[in-house]
């Protein structure tokens, strides 16, 4: 039993030495987001593409991705993924750079909060429903600009073993400007390729996370490229259900029922 324990873990040294890479790719990537808002779209894609992977390599995540990711060239596009770690945005970013919309929690976090406003990062404040119209006007403005964005529609991370209610509210701008939704299936497995329960990012403190990701020799994340929705004819509740039901599919797990709205949850539909 020992030994299995041991083979399942990495050494203390190599979690010290993956703790100080990982400060250092911080780093860099705080000193590249200082010009990250001067450069033209496809620069920033890049960027945000190496820094993402990078991190990934650091953290001994292996990335694996199917299905159709949009092209470079198409636009409006909005990209709609169920919700698991932190670790979503740099491999969704690794694959298909994008805007994310994300709680205002988050530019609180040390390091990361910062970089992640300096990277265009569109913070709602989510025990406010009247914060709604604001981030649907500014995820509109930026799928018009030609910028992918990402949402979450689950509006809280799980622990992989189930799929929560989608909500529509932030999926209204995809109609407003006529978009191509792409549903992406996110699914992390562990090194004994069981559901790695150490990638989930639920009520647990960042730190901790970070300290459960780096005890682990590797942890894959695979990302599923659903058929993409066009918004045209369709609502906003209809394009919550469509992209509910196809992610639930490829990850073989229950359609939700839609339960009443918690204060954590994002404003309702």
């Amino acid at each position: 039993m020992q030994n299995a324990t041991t083979s399942a873990t990495t050494s203390r040294v190599t979690q010290i030495f993956r703790s100080i890479r990982l400060l250092l790719h911080i780093i860099s990537g705080l000193v590249q987001s200082a010009v990250y808002p001067h450069l033209d779209q496809s620069a920033q894609r890049r960027m945000a593409q190496n820094w993402s992977a990078g991190l990934l390599a650091i953290l001994s995540i292996r990335l694996r991705h199917s299905g159709v990711a949009p092209a470079a060239e198409m636009q409006p596009v909005m990209l709609a993924a169920n919700h698991v770690s932190w670790l979503d945005v740099y491999s969704l970013n690794a694959v298909c750079p994008a805007r994310f919309v994300a709680k205002s929690e988050i530019r609180d976090w040390p390091l990361l909060g910062w970089l992640s406003q300096n990277a265009g990062t569109l913070f709602i404040e989510r025990t406010k429903r009247s914060d709604t119209a604001r981030i649907n006007e500014d995820i509109g403005n930026a799928l018009t600009m030609g910028d992918r964005v990402t949402v979450f529609p689950e509006g809280t991370t799980s622990d992989g073993t189930l799929l929560r209610h989608f909500h529509a509210s932030l999926l209204q701008p995809a109609v407003t400007v006529s978009a191509i939704l792409y549903p992406v299936a996110i699914r992390y497995s562990d090194a004994t390729g069981v559901l790695s329960k150490s990638a989930a990012f639920a009520s647990i403190s960042m730190l901790e996370s970070l300290r459960r990701i780096l005890r682990q020799p590797w942890i894959e994340v695979e990302l599923i490229f659903t058929d993409p929705i066009g918004s045209s004819g369709k609502n906003r509740r209809e394009l919550a259900r469509y992209a509910e039901h196809a992610i639930a599919s490829v990850l073989s797990l229950p359609v939700p029922h839609k339960t009443p709205g918690k204060p954590f949850d994002l404003p309702g539909e």
